[in-house]
C-alpha cells in the first residue's frame, strides 16, 4: 500500500513575501531614480523657486501614484481611475517643466516610469507595442524641443528618453512576468497536492469496492436462497445462513486489513516522502539514514519512528519558516536514534505551541501528535523529546531493537 500523500501548506507566506519583494523592487526603483535624478535639479538655487516647488510636488505625486498602481497590479486589482489621472497628470507636469527649461537629461524620467507602470495593466501582446511606440515618441519630443531651442547637443536630447524607456519598461514587465509565473506555480503545486489526495482516495475506494462488492453480492444471493428455503428445508436454510455469517466475517476482516494497510506507516517510505515534500517546499534537506539499521528494527518501533517523521515534517511545513532540515537515523546502543532538525522556528506568537512548532498539534488525541507519540514510545521502551534553541527546533526519538 502506498502512503497517504502530504499536501504542503505554507499559509501562502512565501508567496506573500515574494509579492512584497516585487513591489519594493519596482516601487523602490521608481522612487530612487526619480528622487535622485530630479532631486538635484529641484534643489538647484539657480532654478526659480516656484518651478522647483512645482516639479518637486509633481515628482512626489508621480512616485506615490506609481507605487499605488504597482500594488494594485501585483494584487491583480483593476487600476483606480483617480490614481491613473494622478499618475498621468503628475508625470506630465514633472516632464514639462524641466523640458521647457532645456533640462533634456531628466525630463523623460517621470513619463517613462509612469508609462512603464501603466502598460503593466495591459495584456502582453499590447504592452510591448505601447512601449515600442513610447520608445519612438519620447525621443521625438525631446529632439523636436531641442531643435526649437537651438540646442547644440541633439543626440543627448534623443538618446536619454530612449534610455529611460529601455531601463524602465522591460524591467517592469519582466518582474511582473516573474511574479505571475510564481503565482501560477504555487497554484499548480496546490492543485497537484489536491489531485494526489483525490487519486489516493479513488484508489482506496476502488480497493474497498473490490472487497465489499464481491462479498455483498454473494451475501445477498445466499440470503435470498435461505429465505426461500426457510419453510421447505429449514436445515439447509440454517446452513446457508451460517455461510452468510462466515462471508460477513470474511468481509469484515478483509476490510480491516485494507484499512490497516492503508494506514500503516513505514520508516523508509516516510523518510523518502518527507525529503521529497520538504524539497518541493524549498527546504534544503540533508538525509543521513542507515538503511540497514532501518530494515533491522522490529515492525513496532520502525512504524513509530515513521509516525515521528510524518508528524515532525507536518509541523515543520505548517508552523515554521525553515530553509534547511536534517533527518538523521543512526545506531543508539541496541536500538536506533532518529533526529529531525530544522532552522525555521517562528518568533513567539506566530505559531502554536513552543516556538510555533511541534506541540501545536502534539496534544491531539489521534495518536499522531508529539505528546501522544512520546507516550507510545515510552510504552515500548523508547523516548521522544523536542527542544527549541534560537531558530532551531530539534525532535529526537530513540527506540530499542
Amino acid at each position: 500500500m502506498s502512503s497517504t500523500p502530504t499536501v504542503v501548506d505554507d499559509d501562502g507566506s512565501a508567496l506573500a513575501s515574494f509579492r512584497r519583494n516585487i513591489w519594493w523592487g519596482l516601487a523602490g526603483t521608481v522612487a530612487c531614480v526619480l528622487g535622485f535624478a530630479v532631486g538635484d535639479w529641484v534643489l538647484d538655487p539657480d532654478v526659480p523657486a516656484g518651478l522647483r516647488a512645482l516639479t518637486g510636488l509633481s515628482t512626489a505625486a508621480t512616485i506615490v501614484a506609481c507605487g499605488v498602481l504597482l500594488a494594485r497590479r501585483i494584487r491583480n486589482e483593476a487600476p483606480s481611475t483617480g490614481w491613473l489621472v494622478t499618475a498621468g497628470g503628475a508625470a506630465a507636469v514633472a516632464a514639462a517643466v524641466p523640458l521647457a527649461l532645456g533640462e533634456f537629461g531628466i525630463w523623460s524620467i517621470a513619463p517613462a516610469a509612469t508609462i512603464s507602470v501603466l502598460v503593466m495593466f495591459l495584456p502582453s501582446r499590447r504592452a510591448w507595442p505601447v512601449l515600442g511606440a513610447t520608445l519612438v515618441l519620447l525621443p521625438a519630443v525631446g529632439l523636436l524641443t531641442a531643435l526649437g531651442m537651438d540646442e547644440p547637443h541633439l543626440g543627448h536630447a534623443a538618446w536619454m528618453p530612449a534610455l529611460m524607456v529601455v531601463a524602465f519598461g522591460p524591467a517592469m514587465l519582466g518582474m511582473l512576468h516573474g511574479w505571475q509565473v510564481a503565482a501560477q506555480l504555487d497554484d499548480a503545486r496546490r492543485l497537484a497536492g489536491q489531485l494526489a489526495v483525490a487519486d489516493e482516495r479513488l484508489r482506496f475506494a476502488a480497493d474497498l469496492h473490490d472487497i465489499q462488492g464481491h462479498h455483498l453480492q454473494v451475501i445477498a444471493l445466499k440470503s435470498e436462497l435461505a429465505a426461500r428455503l426457510a419453510e421447505a428445508d429449514p436445515a439447509r436454510a440454517a446452513a446457508t445462513m451460517r455461510e452468510v455469517q462466515q462471508l460477513a466475517g470474511d468481509a469484515l476482516r478483509e476490510t480491516r486489513a485494507l484499512v490497516q494497510g492503508y494506514r500503516r506507516t513505514t520508516l523508509d517510505a516516510e523518510i523518502a516522502n518527507a525529503s521529497k515534500v520538504l524539497a518541493a517546499a524549498g527546504v534544503e534537506v540533508l538525509a543521513d539514514v542507515d538503511a540497514g539499521l532501518a530494515a533491522s528494527l522490529p515492525q513496532g518501533p520502525r512504524s513509530l519512528l515513521g509516525l515521528v517523521v510524518r508528524e515532525a515534517t507536518t509541523n515543520l511545513l505548517r508552523h515554521s519558516r525553515a530553509t534547511r532540515a536534517a533527518l538523521v537515523l543512526v545506531p543508539d546502543g541496541a536500538g536506533a536514534r532518529l533526529v529531525i532538525d530544522n532552522d525555521g522556528v517562528r518568533p513567539a506568537g506566530l505559531g502554536s505551541g513552543p516556538a510555533g512548532l511541534g506541540s501545536g498539534s502534539a496534544g491531539g488525541g489521534d495518536g499522531t501528535g508529539l505528546v501522544s507519540l512520546a507516550e507510545r514510545l515510552d510504552a515500548v521502551g523508547g523516548h521522544l523529546s523536542w527542544t527549541s534553541e534560537g531558530d532551531r527546533f530539534v525532535v529526537t526519538a530513540t527506540v530499542t531493537g
